[in-house]
Formats: structure tokens, sequence, C-alpha cells
């Protein structure tokens, strides 16, 4: 059993790993690491070495940054076969892009905020890069973060702007909770969020929430371009899209965790 000091130093070395994940292609430095951490430089480092010995993180010897390693590979292979969505969202962000001309992305949920797992390139000349893999974003703040936070119930939404209150203070002065509120209850009544450049001018975003079979949130499909290509109606014509897309993953997502049932004496029916 780990004392109170391992426990502690376990914790901080997986959120070391977490933070280097985030960074994904683009790498982290020992400075970066130790600012978002808050530990000090010889604790981090010192973490990062048993994560690199474990095979979990790797550093570049050129440029010192570090990256997730083969063995961080492994595990989320391991693990995509029960939460796959980035392998059964490939075809549709592929379709997406072609259909479209714009970029394309899967995200999902990590505790109150949304990660973006892979951005798929339109081939349209003009470009936005306000989303890559592996940023991070507030829930409701982001075209597929805001359809993800507006398909949780009432109180669960109220407890994650709590939570994210201060960050959203510090960082998204443009989306109050009392905005993000309001962008909730529009993206039920439509059906699909948007974004109209709230976070970074000129560069909107529509997004729609995927589903597990059971209904939790597995993640959210989004679409991203320049302010002059998602006015109306366009706008229109990029939601049947995307919907029709979403509806794809969500039934690949049906397939790959499939149920059978089978009765119990007392009638309810039971998973196996």
């Amino acid at each position: 059993m780990l004392e109170p000091n391992g426990s502690q130093s376990v914790d901080r070395a997986l959120g070391l790993l977490a933070m280097v994940g985030r960074h994904a292609e683009r790498g982290a430095g020992l400075s970066d690491l130790v600012e978002e951490s808050g530990l000090n430089k010889a604790t981090a480092r010192r973490l990062l070495l048993a994560l690199i010995r474990s095979g979990l993180v790797q550093q570049d010897h050129a440029t010192r940054r570090y990256y997730l390693g083969e063995e961080a590979y492994v595990l989320g292979s391991l693990a995509s076969r029960r939460f796959g969505l980035l392998q059964v969202s490939m075809e549709s962000l592929v379709r997406l892009s072609r259909k479209t001309e714009d970029s394309s992305f899967v995200s999902i949920r990590r505790d109150t905020f949304s990660v973006c797992l892979y951005r798929e390139e339109g081939t349209y000349p003009v470009r936005t890069h306000a989303l890559q893999a592996g940023f991070e974003h507030p829930l409701g703040c982001g075209a597929g973060s805001l359809a993800m936070l507006a398909a949780l119930d009432d109180d669960e939404v109220e407890a994650i702007l709590a939570a994210n209150a201060k960050f959203l203070e510090e960082h998204y002065a443009m989306l109050p909770p009392e905005r993000i509120r309001q962008d909730v209850a529009a993206t039920r009544a439509r059906g699909y969020a948007l974004n109209p450049g709230l976070i970074i001018r000129n560069s909107w975003g529509m997004g729609a929430v995927v589903r597990y079979p059971d209904g939790r949130v597995a993640g959210a499909l989004s679409i991203a371009a320049i302010d002059s290509r998602m006015q109306e109606p366009r706008q229109r014509e990029l939601a049947v899209h995307l919907l029709e897309e979403t509806a794809r993953v969500e039934e690949r997502l049906a397939q790959m965790f499939s149920f059978k049932y089978s009765p119990r004496e007392n009638g309810a029916a039971v998973a196996r």
C-alpha cells in the first residue's frame, strides 16, 4: 500500500503525463510543465524521469521537449476498443472535410474540459487554426465543447460552470457563465452548437454531440471555418452534413457496445 507521500507522487506524475499528452505533437518544454503544474523544477524533472523510465514519456534529445512515449501508445491502443471514438469517427471526419472543404474535428470530455483528439484538414485554401489535436477548452467554450455541455442535465451544467468559474473569468472573459447558459439553451433548441467567432475572431465553428448507446456523452464532432463560410444559408447545409455523420458514428458505437440481454426471474433484463 502506498504511503501518503508515495500516493501524492503518483498523482503528480499522472498529472504531468496528462499535461504532456495535451501538448500532443508540439511537445512540452520543462518550463511549460513547471508553470502548468505548479511544481518546482526539480520535482517536475524527477517525476518526468520516472515517466521516461516507464516508457510513458519520451524526451527529444535535440529540442529537450517531452512527448508521449511508446508505452502510452500501447495503453491507448488497448483502451481504444472500449473508448474508440476516434477510431469509429475517422471515416466521418474524412467525409465531412471532403464534402465541406473545411476542417473537421472529434473531441471528448475530460472532466470539466473538452480536448480535441484529431483534426482532419479541409481543402479550402483559407483555414482557421483555432483548434488542434491536444487543445483543451472549458466545456461550453467552442462548438464541440458546447455541444457536449448542452447534452448534460441542468444540474451538471451548473456544477461544471461553477468548477470552471475562475478559469473562465481569467481566460475566457468573452464567455461569462450567463452567456454559456444562453448558448446551451440555443444549442438544445437548434440541435447543434454554433460558435460565431467568440474565442478567436473570424473563426466560426459548428458542433454536434455524439452519444453512447446508453445516452451518455461520448464526445462531439465539429467543423471550423472562416466566418464568411459559415453564414446562412450555408450554415444549414453544414448542419445537415454534421448531423448525418454524427448519426453514423453513433451507429458504429452502438455496434461496438452492443449488449445481449437475458431475462431475470423477476422479469428485469441484465446485460451479459
